[in-house]
């Protein structure tokens, strides 16, 4: 196995010790956790252990495709978990945060039926061999998730300063990005499919 792919299946690794951090009932353990103190904002230490381990997961994200293309490392095992890899992690996080309440439930689902939506348009056309590259609105909307879910764990910081909802456009904006890059991948492939009707 390739460097690539291990760290592929590192970051894999890593989405459920997230959820332990993330999720673990430390007030039933007597453990206090504690906050950074921001001018009148907290952060608790939690959400920034989380924020070290999403980061370091998102970092292996673009470092084993990095690897994989300048060192000819692309294998078939690599281009299917990989995909695979970044929706685990990305709709862990949102998942997590719509129990905690703190993002709305409804952009959570959009984003996890439209990712269900195209892996269904994926694995229909490639029974016919072909591969659906991902495409500009596609690498927009893993952005603008990152950027939300770096935004959500920070409670908004440094914009919370000027009153500025910056996480929640972040949110809604990656949730319009989910269904603008679902369509496309729709529109781009619908002659293979439709064929079948």
């Amino acid at each position: 196995m390739n460097l690539a792919n291990r760290l592929t299946i590192f970051r894999i690794i890593l989405i459920p010790v997230i959820v332990l951090v993330a999720l673990f009932p430390t007030s039933q353990f007597g453990i206090t956790v504690g906050h950074i103190k921001v001018d009148t904002i907290s952060i608790s230490y939690r959400n920034i252990v989380v924020l070290v381990l999403f980061a370091t997961a998102a970092f292996t994200d673009f470092l084993d495709g990095y690897l994989a293309r300048s060192r000819n490392m692309i294998t078939t095992f690599g281009k299917f978990l990989d995909p695979i890899a970044d929706k685990l992690l990305v709709n862990t996080m949102f998942i997590i945060f719509a129990a905690q309440g703190v993002v709305p439930i409804v952009a959570v689902l959009i984003m996890i039926w439209r990712d269900t939506i195209v892996d269904a348009v994926r694995m229909l056309i490639s029974q016919k061999g072909l591969v659906l590259a991902a495409g500009y609105l596609g690498k927009v909307k893993t952005v603008a998730q990152m950027l939300a879910i770096i935004l959500v764990l920070l409670n908004n910081v440094p914009f919370e300063f000027y009153n500025i909802p910056v996480m929640s456009i972040m949110v809604w904006f990656a949730t319009l990005m989910s269904v603008l890059s679902g369509a496309s991948y729709v529109i781009q492939s619908r002659s293979y499919f439709m064929e079948t009707m």
